[in-house]
């Protein structure tokens, strides 16, 4: 069952998306994470508490959060399998933690925005990265923006589908309520160093196998992508993914760069500092915003992969 009700709510989602009149009429599910982390954020990682106070702080309110998720989810999921066609509400509610259709949609716009001028394509990559896009030529514009969609095409497509296939609503909840507080309070700044370090290492925890996974599907999905390379696919990821701080992050990007023959990473400005980072490939580093649209061919290349994949394990499920 839940292989179908994920491979239902990818077809869904890739074809509708959410609805901004939804967004702004009652929020998202992420948001509505967000909300309760930044509200136990800001009042357990206080000041005057030590480093270990943080640390310990961290684990409690992610845990609590956690729980209370997982509760709801389950008593959801047995909720709706218990009335006729309840399997019909399941795909709907799994559907939002999904983020192909948005994905795509923001990814392109950076291409559009880059046909217009520089300007408009810093304008629209803000929207999608958390580096200074005031200090971005139109190469760096278009090397975030597609370093953006292979990243997110683990953490927010294909992870979120493989926790749903495995354990169904709990799991989606629970990976998106994880990889929400990561974003959020998972980073390496005086602030965020303690209270964050449950939420990090939980997230690293939980992408190790999907961020494989995504490279898997991004090499398949290079046979049915025009002058995509299968082979450069692998062998860059295998090469150049644990050049990335992160041991999840590295390999759906090195796999996007070894596909398509370019070179992603490399240094970067946050909050006005340079940060200097690894590079990820050996091809052109010069890119431009049709390069973005190539990019764009090999990510639906990729959802139809997984699409295919997700199927044949339903039909698989259904046989047995």
């Amino acid at each position: 069952m839940h292989a179908f009700i994920a491979s239902a709510a990818l077809i869904l989602e890739r074809r509708l998306g959410y609805s901004p009149r939804l967004v702004a009429a009652v929020g998202h599910p992420v948001m509505w994470f967000g909300t309760i982390i930044d509200f136990l954020e800001t009042r357990l990682n206080t000041p005057e508490r030590t480093a270990r106070q943080r640390r310990d702080a961290g684990i409690v309110a992610l845990g609590g959060l956690l729980v209370l998720l997982l509760v709801i989810a389950v008593a959801a999921q047995q909720a709706l399998r218990a009335i006729p066609g309840g399997w019909l509400l399941e795909i709907l509610v799994a559907t939002p933690f999904l983020a192909q259709k948005e994905l795509g949609r923001a990814v392109e716009a950076v291409a559009t925005a880059l046909r217009t001028s520089l300007e408009a394509g810093r304008e629209a990559v803000s929207h999608i990265v958390g580096r200074d896009p005031q200090t971005l030529d139109e190469a760096g514009v278009a090397r975030a923006a597609i370093e953006t969609l292979a990243e997110s095409t683990s953490d927010g497509v294909v992870a979120p589908w493989f926790w749903l296939v495995i354990f169904g609503l709990p799991g989606i909840a629970l990976y998106k309520a994880i990889n929400t507080a990561d974003s959020m309070i998972g980073h390496m700044n005086e602030r965020y160093r303690d209270y964050g370090w449950a939420a990090a290492k939980l997230d690293d925890l939980v992408n190790w196998i999907p961020a494989r996974l995504t490279s898997l599907l991004i090499t398949a999905a290079c046979f049915f992508t025009p002058h995509a390379s299968p082979g450069s696919a692998w062998s860059i990821a295998d090469r150049d993914a644990s050049k990335h701080a992160s041991p999840n992050s590295g390999w759906p990007e090195a796999s996007f760069a070894g596909a398509l023959g370019f070179k992603l990473g490399g240094p970067r400005s946050y909050d006005g500092e340079r940060v200097d980072l690894p590079s990820f490939g050996d091809g052109k580093s010069e890119l431009v915003g049709s390069d973005i649209l190539r990019a764009l061919v090999l990510y639906h290349s990729t959802l139809n992969v997984l699409l295919g994949v997700s199927v044949v394990m339903a039909l698989l499920a259904w046989v047995a």
